[in-house]
């Protein structure tokens, strides 16, 4: 009698389960909202007619130089370097995979050398971007996008003041095409992001002289870390290489430039505005500036 009893119950609560679990929808799949990393590229591309509306707030401060050698030459005693941009990045989808993008920079650059100051200001070079989504992460897929980059010498870059000490250079002068892919795989608690692009720039002549930058390659890694009521914390490390330079045909030995840098901070999303504040520090390198910069960008979607 007991046993009857409980295998009616058993199967009583079973028929009361499955009818409460078609009454209730599916869990949703986990997709939180974020700003993404400092520098890396998120592979998400914007649904077809959104637009979404990012400026940056960067302040850079350059403590020294890495040599030819890679070693760490810290600035003068009493010597000041130091570079505000606002940069404002657009994205607008075309369709629900392909998108275009544009970035827009304007700078002002401070100098104190041997007791000599100097500033300048103006625009920074244009990227023009053109994005495809190839494939959405999908079980042990990462969401997966290609990249066509092309950069616009929009800033200043020959005929320098030597009274401005370099202050009044905002561009190096060279139209770059550039290609590449952006990964991105969410494995929660955490969203994997990694892009890695090579761009070719096209020969100019600068100030009489005619200059073939070396191809270089851009690669970046950022990890997010999401915690309650929106917020987020980031980590990415931020790499780039590039050859020798190249002066009417010769190369110019041991001009070639590296650096890796690494990125910490903190984001707050929802669904509309995304916001964060980050900190970046120059590691390591070889002919390039040693910088400490702080990254503060918004992004609003239409």
């Amino acid at each position: 009698m007991r046993r009857g009893i409980l295998l009616l119950l058993f199967f009583f609560s079973a028929f009361c389960v499955r009818i409460y679990a078609e009454e209730i929808p599916a869990a949703e799949e986990w997709d939180p909202v974020s700003i993404g990393p400092a520098t890396t590229w998120t592979a998400a591309t914007c649904g077809k007619g959104e637009l979404l509306l990012q400026p940056f707030f960067l302040y850079h401060r350059i403590r020294g130089t890495f040599n030819a050698q890679g070693q760490y030459d810290s600035l003068p005693q009493g010597d000041r370097k130091s570079q505000y941009q606002e940069l404002l990045f657009m994205q607008y989808g075309l369709t629900e995979r392909l998108e275009v993008a544009g970035q827009l920079t304007y700078q002002q650059n401070f100098i104190k050398q041997a007791g000599l100051k100097a500033r300048g200001r103006g625009f920074g070079d244009t990227y023009l971007f053109l994005r495809y989504c190839l494939w959405e992460e999908e079980k042990i897929l990462p969401h997966l996008t290609g990249l066509f980059q092309l950069k616009i010498p929009s800033g200043k870059y020959q005929k320098a003041d030597a009274a401005k000490l370099g202050a009044d250079l905002m561009g190096d002068g060279s139209y770059d095409h550039g290609y590449g892919i952006i990964l991105t795989k969410r494995v929660k608690p955490f969203v994997i992001h990694a892009d890695l692009i090579y761009s070719f720039p096209l020969e100019r002549k600068i100030d009489g002289t005619k200059t073939q930058y070396a191809g270089y390659l851009n690669y970046d890694f950022g990890l997010e870390y999401f915690l309650p009521r929106g917020f987020n914390l980031l980590l990415e490390l931020n790499g780039f290489l590039e050859g020798d330079q190249k002066d009417n045909g010769a190369k110019i030995p041991a001009s070639d430039s590296s650096s890796l840098a690494i990125a910490s901070g903190i984001g707050w999303s929802c669904d509309k505005i995304q916001a964060l504040l980050a900190y970046q520090r120059a590691l390591t390198g070889t002919n390039t500036d040693a910088n400490d910069s702080v990254v503060l960008t918004l992004a609003y979607t239409f």
